[in-house]
C-alpha cells in the first residue's frame, strides 16, 4: 500500500500530518524531492512540517552498510566483556557465567529483532523515542529518550576515566596526571564527532575491525591454552568445572544449592552490563543508507555475534580459569587496565610474555571506540528529544556536516565529568556508575519490547502481512514477552544481594534511581501534556512508507545494474560479501 500523489483515494487513507508531527522517515536532502512529493500537505505551513524535515534541521544518509554492520557488533563489545567477566566468573563459577550470559544474550537477541523489523519497516531519525511516540504514546517516547540520553551522558565521561586508568598501567599517575589523557581523549572524539557521521562512520569501522579481531584472537588463544598449546603444555580441558565446581557459593547462604543459585543470579547484572550497546546500532539507521537491507543484514546476524563473541568467550574462560583463582580474585580489586582482565589472569597461568600489554593497547582501543560512539549516540539522543520536540528546538540544528552541532556541544559538556578523576579520591564514584547504567539500558529495552507490542498490534488491525516485510522478527509474539518479562525481573531484583548482610545503601541507590527517573519522566509528560495511548487503528503506518520503498527500489536495481556488469567475475567485493562479510 504505497502513496500516489495524483491518487485520491490514497489522500483519504493518509494520516492528518497536523496529529501525527512525529511520523516521518527519509530526511535527507537526497530525497529532498521525494519527501516533498511524500508530504500529504505539500502546502503546508512551517509550524506542520515535522522539524527533522526543516531546513538547517536535517541529518545526512552517508553511513555505508559496512559501517553499520561493524557499528552494530563493534558497540556491544567492550570492557564489559573484557573485564566485567572476570567478576562475574569469579562470583558464580564457568556454568553460572554461561547460563547467565546465555539468558540475557537471548533477551538482547528478540530486543534487536523487535527493533530491526520497526527499523526496518520505516527508519525514524529520532531513534527510539519517535518509535514510541509514533505507535505507543508520547509520554514513552519522552521517558525512553530520557533514560536513553541519561545512560549515555553518564557513560561516555566513565570511559574517559576508564580511559585514564588504562594509560596507568604503563604511566603512573604521579608521574603524568590523569587529566591529561582524559582531556588527549575527549579532544579526539569530539573531531571525530564534529566532521559528519561518514568519517565518524569510516573510523569507527576500523576501531571496530579491531575489536573483532581482538576478540576472535582471544577466542583462539583460550582455546589453545585449554587444550594444551601453552608453553606449559598442560591440557586443561574442563578440569576447573570439576575442581573447584561448576557453580560458586555464595559467601553467608546455606545451603549449598541456594547460594549456587543466588551467586548464578547475582551476576545476572554484570551480563547485562556486558551487552549493554548492542542496541545503540538503531540510532544509526536514520542516517543509513539503503536502510531495510542493511538493517536487515545487520540484525540477522546478531544471533551469530553473540553466540561466538559473548557465549563461547565466557564458555572458554570458565576452563582456562578456576573461579577460586588467587589471581583472579586480585584481578576484582585492579582498576580497569590490563592487570583487572580475566583473559590476562589466564594468559599468565598459562607462561606466555609479553601478552598482557598487548591486552592493554586492545583494552584501550575498546575503550576509545566506546567513547567515540557514546559522545554520538549521546548527541542523537539529544537531536531526538528535540526533533521531537521534547527539547528545545535549537538543539536539533546541523551543521554543514549534517552534524547536530548544539546537541554535540552539550554531550560534550558532560564529559567534562570525568576530570573529577584529577582527584583520584573523586574516581571511586565512577565505580557506581556501572549500576546506574545497566538500568537505564534495561528501561531502553523494555520501551524497545512495549513499543514492538503496539506495533505488531497496529500492522495486525490494519490488515498488512508482516511476512512481506523486509525483515519481520522470529518467533513473535513469544519471544517478545519472555524478553519483556526477563528485563522487567532483572530490573526490580537485579541487585538483591544488597540485602543480605551489611545494607550497602549506596550501591541500592545506583541500582534502582533509573526506575523513578523513568517512571516520573512518563507519568509527568502523560499528565502535563495529557497524552493519549495510539490506538492500533490510528497509529502511522503509512506516512512517508513511499519514499522508504522507492529507496530501496532504487538501490535494488543499482546492486543487480553492477552485478549484470561483473558477469562471473568475482572482485573484491564479493569476496568480502561471501567470507567474512557473512561475520561482519
Amino acid at each position: 500500500m504505497l502513496f500516489k500523489s495524483n491518487s485520491s483515494s490514497d489522500e483519504e487513507k493518509r494520516p492528518d500530518l497536523r496529529s501525527t508531527q512525529s511520523a516521518l522517515s527519509i530526511h535527507t536532502h537526497e530525497y529532498a524531492l521525494d519527501i516533498r512529493r511524500s508530504n500529504p500537505y505539500p502546502h503546508a505551513e512551517e509550524s506542520d512540517v515535522p522539524v527533522a524535515m526543516a531546513e538547517g534541521h536535517q541529518l545526512k544518509k552517508e553511513l555505508e552498510p559496512r559501517h553499520i554492520t561493524m557499528i552494530a557488533i563493534g558497540g556491544a563489545l567492550g570492557t564489559g566483556l573484557l573485564i566485567g567477566s572476570g567478576s562475574a566468573l569469579a562470583a558464580a563459577g564457568p556454568a553460572g557465567i554461561l547460563v547467565s550470559y546465555s539468558i540475557v544474550g537471548i533477551v538482547v537477541y528478540f530486543v534487536m529483532c523487535a527493533l530491526g523489523e520497526m527499523a526496518s519497516f520505516i527508519p525514524l531519525p529520532e531513534g527510539f523515542a519517535g518509535y514510541a511516540k509514533r505507535y505507543c504514546d508520547e509520554s514513552l517516547g519522552f521517558a525512553v529518550g530520557i533514560s536513553y540520553l541519561c545512560k549515555y551522558l553518564i557513560v561516555a565521561p566513565n570511559q574517559l576515566v576508564a580511559g585514564s586508568l588504562v594509560m596507568q598501567y604503563w604511566v603512573s599517575s604521579d608521574d603524568v596526571n590523569p587529566g591529561v589523557w582524559v582531556a588527549i581523549i575527549l579532544v579526539i572524539v569530539v573531531f571525530i564527532n564534529f566532521f559528519g557521521v561518514k568519517f565518524f562512520g569510516e573510523f569507527e569501522f576500523w576501531l571496530s575491525s579491531l575489536k573483532v579481531i581482538t576478540v576472535l584472537g582471544l577466542i583462539i588463544l583460550l582455546l589453545c591454552i585449554m587444550l594444551g598449546g601453552s608453553p606449559t603444555h598442560d591440557r586443561i580441558g574442563f578440569r576447573y568445572w570439576h575442581d573447584p565446581g561448576a557453580f560458586a557459593e555464595y559467601e553467608g547462604i546455606t545451603p549449598s544449592s541456594k547460594a549456587k543459585f543466588v551467586s548464578f543470579w547475582s551476576v545476572m547484572v554484570t551480563a547485562v552490563f556486558a551487552y549493554l550497546g548492542t542496541e545503540l546500532v538503531g540510532i544509526t539507521f536514520g542516517e543509513a543508507k539503503n536502510p531495510r537491507n542493511t538493517i536487515k543484514k545487520a540484525i540477522r546476524l546478531t544471533f551469530y555475534r553473540i553466540l561466538i563473541f559473548y557465549i563461547l568467550s565466557v564458555l572458554l574462560l570458565g576452563c582456562c580459569v578456576a573461579y577460586n583463582d588467587p589471581a583472579l580474585l586480585k584481578a576484582k580489586k585492579a582498576s580497569t587496565s590490563a592487570a583487572a582482565s580475566p583473559f590476562v589472569v589466564a594468559i599468565k597461568n598459562a607462561k606466555i610474555s609479553g601478552l598482557p600489554h598487548v591486552v592493554n593497547a586492545c583494552i584501550l582501543i575498546f575503550i576509545f571506540s566506546a567513547t567515540n560512539s557514546d559522545l554520538y549516540i549521546a548527541t542523537r539522543n539529544v537531536y531526538a528529544l528535540s526533533a521531537n520536540g521534547m527539547f528545545p528546538k535549537f538543539f536539533s540544528r546541523t551543521n554543514k556536516n549534517g552534524v547536530p552541532i548544539f546537541a554535540l556541544a552539550f554531550a560534550s559538556l558532560f564529559c567534562l565529568l570525568a576530570f573529577m578523576v584529577c582527584d583520584s579520591s573523586s574516581s571511586t564514584i565512577f565505580n557506581y556508575f556501572v549500576n546506574v547504567v545497566s538500568i537505564f539500558g534495561l528501561l531502553t529495552w523494555i520501551s524497545i519490547l512495549v513499543t514492538y507490542i503496539y506495533f505488531t498490534r497496529a500492522v495486525k488491525v490494519q490488515g498488512l502481512d508482516r511476512k512481506k516485510f523486509t525483515y519481520y522478527a522470529p518467533m513473535q509474539p513469544y519471544g517478545t514477552y519472555f524478553s519483556l518479562f526477563m528485563c522487567i525481573l532483572i530490573s526490580l531484583i537485579k541487585s538483591f544481594t544488597v540485602f543480605i548482610g551489611e545494607f550497602a545503601y549506596k550501591t541500592f541507590i545506583t541500582s534502582y534511581i533509573g526506575i523513578p527517573v523513568f517512571l516520573i519522566s512518563l507519568f509527568g509528560y502523560k499528565i502535563i501534556k495529557k497524552t493519549k495511548a495510539v490506538k492500533p487503528e490510528e497509529a502511522d503506518l503509512y506516512t512517508y512508507k513511499d519514499v522508504i520503498d522507492a529507496e530501496e527500489e532504487e538501490c535494488n536495481r543499482e546492486l543487480a545494474e553492477k552485478q549484470a556488469a561483473r558477469g562471473d567475475s568475482k572482485g573484491l567485493g564479493w569476496w568480502y560479501d561471501h567470507s567474512i562479510g557473512y561475520l561482519f
